[in-house]
């Protein structure tokens, strides 16, 4: 990749929003109302151009900025579009400085697109990476937040106008509370940007490369519809990923509480896993996979719904009962297993403290292979 980066097109947005919703592993928001949402401004003639990592001078700043709420509500509760250029402009002023760049909190769902939009209304370049190579539901689950990054000043947004920044936060986990029950005022979907970061943070603790590979992962979804191709293999051959379960949806379980969707999938198995039996632990995005009550994958490593026969990404507020799925899994980034970061993100942290984290390795060979 050339040093400048490359200009995002019109074309490249839809593959852009199926890659970043496998990635955001049920989570992020609705990806093609983010899609919708930066087409309309490119139509406009926005450009946006993506930066790679090591084009950043460390003297820059970055603004990291994503929605923040229940994906659920995104799908009703249209945003009005400028919440996260509101959010960021409104870190600028508080910070005291200026930023050049921005760059995704997550590259999950319309979270991946979010930044892209903030970007097309300042005219600034976005950054080819984000905060997690995947998706998580809390404000400091990021890497930015794991390994230092100030707590504030921090701002969010909602659609009518409101702008609240947090001008002084004790730490992150004081930041995430408050900013939630703000989002959950807001209407549980809300705009958000963290303290402006330099440069040579930034690169060293960004987890890199993620819009090119979310709009590489969509790209291969595309070109295997169009072979008709199956695509689930397609893209377990492209990514490394392994095929740990196909199903059919029996029982599906979603309730709205502290600005979070939280519930179950129940998974009745299907082919090679008749007469088996799945469950997956939801909060916003997939936590646990389970198979015939084993725990087989967990967070942070990635746990992605694939809609069997198209390969569409599924988020977790279009489940359904009947839905016909292939659960795959993604090893997550090195950044995201580290002690430290295991204490934000591993499973004890969402409430599983009889689980311990087993990282998942790539691998081409499907996860029946592997039982056998």
């Amino acid at each position: 990749m050339p040093v400048e980066g490359y200009l995002l097109k019109e074309e490249d947005l839809v593959p852009l929003s199926m890659g970043a919703a496998l990635l955001g592993t049920g989570g992020g928001g609705n990806p093609y109302i983010g899609m919708l949402r930066a087409r309309e401004l490119m139509r406009k003639g926005a450009k946006v151009r993506v930066l790679p990592l090591d084009a950043l001078p460390d003297d820059a700043w970055v603004a990291e900025c994503g929605g923040i709420g229940a994906p659920v509500v995104g799908v009703e509760k249209i945003e009005e579009g400028g919440e996260c250029y509101r959010a960021v402009r409104a870190v600028e002023e508080a910070a005291g400085v200026t930023v050049s760049a921005m760059i995704s909190a997550e590259i999950g769902g319309a979270n991946a697109i979010e930044p892209i939009i903030a970007a097309a209304m300042a005219g600034l370049p976005v950054v080819d990476g984000d905060g997690m190579g995947r998706a998580f539901p809390e404000v400091q689950m990021t890497t930015y937040m794991i390994y230092g990054a100030p707590a504030s000043p921090a701002a969010i947004a909602d659609d009518k106008g409101n702008v609240v920044v947090f001008k002084q936060m004790v730490d992150m986990f004081w930041l995430e509370r408050f900013a939630r029950d703000a989002s959950v005022a807001m209407g549980a979907g809300a705009g958000f940007a963290v303290a402006p970061m330099r440069g040579d943070f930034v690169k060293k603790t960004s987890v890199p490369g993620t819009v090119t590979q979310a709009l590489e992962i969509g790209r291969t979804i595309l070109d295997a519809r169009l072979k008709r191709q199956n695509v689930v293999e397609r893209v377990v051959e492209a990514t490394g990923a392994t095929l740990f379960f196909t199903g059919k949806i029996t029982d599906i379980r979603r309730e709205l509480t502290g600005g979070f969707a939280r519930g179950e999938a129940l998974l009745s198995g299907i082919g090679g896993w008749a007469g088996s039996q799945a469950r997956i632990a939801i909060q916003n995005e997939n936590l646990v996979l389970w198979v015939d009550g084993v725990a087989v994958a967990m967070v942070p490593d990635l746990i992605i719904n694939l809609e069997l026969d198209t390969g569409e990404p599924l988020t977790t507020e279009i489940l359904r009962y009947g839905q016909r799925i292939a659960v795959i899994g993604l090893p997550v980034h090195d950044l995201m297993k580290t002690p430290r970061a295991l204490e934000i993100v591993g499973p004890k942290a969402f409430g599983y403290p009889e689980l311990t984290f087993e990282p998942m390795a790539f691998s081409n060979t499907q996860g029946r292979e592997r039982r056998a």
